[in-house]
């Protein structure tokens, strides 16, 4: 058998999928994977990124670098300018990463769902009752990120951002499996609320970037910040921080999932819709 035919074989037995990536020591392997991921060695770069490759679609030909000092520096990569095209027209939202869609649509009266039968509320997920009042009858969507994909974070429309919240939490693997077995996960997991009143129309918009396994950690450009499980506070950070559409506004050590939530007269634009591909720049939702 093939190694890809090896590999998708057994990514698709989802108990074993499962125990594998959720029934280890969560905490242990992210943080010895934050560790071995910054190992400056050509040797253990190389293994590294082909040792990935051999579980994923990695694809390096967008890459702004051809050559790596780590497989942190793999993870973090930049893109060659123009390799994101973001869609200019004011009226649309546009997505921030590049993602396969996962659930999204209506929030109602405070409720999303993050999969079949598995709903939490807005308000847990923020951390605030008050931050999620906009959202209580918006519209959402989910967006993961594969660990293969491009995992920088962009401002989806011109704006200020005016607040962050950062939630402590675990690093439960987000892919589809976990999401059905595992109740109200985004909400137990590591994550940031981050807040943008658009430029057009002054309306609100939240991201809401989740980590994973191996993944518990996100920059911050804007802020200079790097946000982790361990990270001492302040876990509330005001701010007025003006950014254009497209902005890169940090990234994931890793990958894992950014959640977008929009108040009501918000429209998802025509083909968003579970498992569907989408990248940064593409049109997300339309503005009333």
């Amino acid at each position: 058998m093939k190694p890809r035919a090896w590999r998708d074989r057994l990514l698709q037995q989802e108990d074993l999928n499962f125990l594998l990536t959720n029934r280890i020591p969560r905490a242990a392997a992210t943080r010895f994977m934050g560790w071995f991921s910054q190992i400056e060695h050509p040797w253990v770069c190389r293994a590294s990124i082909a040792l990935w490759r051999l579980f994923t679609e990695l694809d390096l030909s967008e890459a702004r670098e051809t050559q790596f000092k780590s497989l942190h520096a793999c993870f973090v990569r930049e893109l060659k300018p123009g390799a994101r095209p973001v869609d200019p027209d004011p009226a649309l939202l546009a997505s921030p990463c590049d993602a396969i869609v996962g659930a999204c649509g209506p929030v109602a009266e405070g409720q999303v769902w993050q999969a079949k039968g598995f709903p939490y509320r807005v308000e847990e997920l923020f951390g605030h009752a008050d931050r999620a009042l906009p959202y209580r009858d918006g519209c959402f969507v989910t967006l993961r990120l594969t660990s293969a994909m491009y995992h920088h974070l962009h401002a989806p429309h011109d704006g200020v951002i005016q607040h962050v919240t950062h939630l402590a939490g675990d690093t439960w693997n987000v892919n589809p499996i976990a999401l059905k077995r595992v109740e109200r996960l985004f909400c137990r997991n590591e994550r940031a609320a981050i807040h943008l009143r658009l430029a057009r129309g002054g309306h609100p918009i939240a991201l809401v970037p989740v980590a994973a396994i191996l993944v518990a950690s996100l920059r911050l450009k804007f802020l200079d910040l790097l946000l982790h499980r361990r990270y001492p506070g302040p876990h509330e950070l005001p701010c007025q921080v003006p950014v254009a559409k497209g902005q890169d506004l940090g990234w994931f050590q890793h990958g894992s999932t950014v959640i977008v939530f929009a108040p009501r007269g918000f429209t998802l634009c025509a083909g968003i819709e579970p498992g569907q591909g989408i990248r940064m720049g593409q049109p997300l939702m339309r503005l009333p």
